[in-house]
């Protein structure tokens, strides 16, 4: 694409989009998709301010990656037309949508939410609403048994990544993708799940994860984690 090509796609694209920090111009708008803060009480507070401004057939999706979508459900005046509609980031390059269920929900918002997903030129997953849903339920309890790897000294951070690179064929290695993602990040999903499913042995939060946060070594945002970055590249 050459650029003026690239321009005019990106004016028409801005030219569709209106900004604003007022609610209350939410009230004629058909989807709704939070993807506040990811704290219960702050997403909860939401749905109850956006029970009284959306209209009664909008569809409210929350973007949560880790959270109880039937928790947060709840807090609206219909938890029926609430549904999980997890985007990957970055948002724009990521193909993936998770879209969650809960006991709730109705055929038509679920039906509905799958086909906008599919219109805005994605790919969706159906999932129950399961800690995690599909790839964080996987992918966060590999991050951790990755670290516990490091943390009893069975193998170091680049063998480790150097496995999962060229023995499963993954593009970035555990390690590295904790410190990409956010070690505090990583550390939150795993204390609040381990807090609400204690007896889930997948749930494990090593003590390494917890000094790095506690250091302020939060991974590639900070400049530091388990390796040490510059911008998005590791230089040690």
């Amino acid at each position: 694409m050459n650029a003026d090509k690239a321009n005019t796609l990106v004016s028409n694209t801005l030219s569709r989009i209106s900004p604003t920090s007022n609610k209350e111009d939410l009230r004629e708008c058909d989807i709704i998709i939070e993807a506040i803060v990811e704290n219960y009480e702050a997403k909860k507070g939401l749905m109850k301010e956006l029970s009284k401004v959306a209209k009664k057939d909008a569809i409210v999706a929350s973007n949560t990656s880790s959270l109880s979508i039937t928790e947060i459900a709840e807090q609206y005046s219909d938890p029926s037309h609430i549904i999980g509609v997890h985007f990957f980031n970055p948002v724009q390059l990521m193909q993936l949508v998770e879209v969650i269920r809960t006991r709730h929900v109705a055929e038509h918002v679920f039906s509905t939410s799958l086909e906008f997903v599919k219109q805005v030129g994605k790919t969706p997953i159906s999932c129950g609403d399961t800690p995690g849903f599909v790839v964080n339920r996987l992918l966060v309890p590999f991050l951790s048994q990755a670290v516990l790897l490091l943390e009893r000294k069975d193998a170091t951070k680049e063998d480790i990544d150097t496995a999962m690179k060229l023995g499963s064929g993954h593009p970035m290695g555990p390690i590295q993708l904790a410190d990409y993602v956010g070690l505090d990040t990583t550390l939150s999903i795993l204390e609040g799940w381990k807090q609400n499913y204690p007896n889930e042995p997948a749930f494990v939060v090593p003590n390494l994860l917890r000094e790095k946060v506690a250091q302020g070594k939060l991974g590639r945002k900070t400049g530091e984690g388990f390796y040490v970055w510059k911008d998005d590249k590791i230089v040690a």
